[in-house]
């Protein structure tokens, strides 16, 4: 996804790279039970490998290297969090680790805006459809 905010003439290939490379390294972090989508997202991790080995001249084990090491849920590590306001209530959900009560939100995803991963968030944790306003705070 995204809004038009890429780095000024960043090649599309490379934003395709990034985000399969995003989407493997968070599939083997959590496709720990079954060893079949193990094997499939390593596989979209080499295909990611490969793209940015082609565009950027250098061989697919330098990128390979690079991305192995990176662990985890892939993403710049900003959580978003919606306040999501109607009548005079406030929008709260449960959490699932500890079972508190918090914003709807959760890490924003490569190559998503800080609009378009709240608007995800809100809806994945609510089921609600919102609307970015404005931005609060960084």
């Amino acid at each position: 996804m995204t809004d038009g905010h890429d780095a000024p003439g960043e090649p599309e290939w490379l934003r395709w790279a990034r985000e399969l490379q995003a989407i493997a390294q968070i599939g083997l972090t959590y496709a720990t039970e079954n060893h079949f989508d193990a094997e499939r997202y390593a596989r979209v991790r080499e295909i990611a490998a490969e793209i940015m080995a082609a565009g950027g001249k250098v061989d697919k084990r330098v990128v390979l290297d690079l991305t192995c090491g990176e662990t985890g849920y892939a993403t710049p590590k900003v959580d978003v969090r919606g306040v999501v306001f109607r009548d005079d209530r406030i929008l709260l959900v449960k959490e699932v680790a500890d079972g508190g009560w918090t914003l709807p939100g959760g890490w924003a995803d490569v190559n998503e805006s800080p609009a378009e991963s709240v608007v995800r968030e809100v809806r994945e944790e609510s089921g609600y459809e919102t609307r970015p306003v404005k931005l609060l705070a960084v």
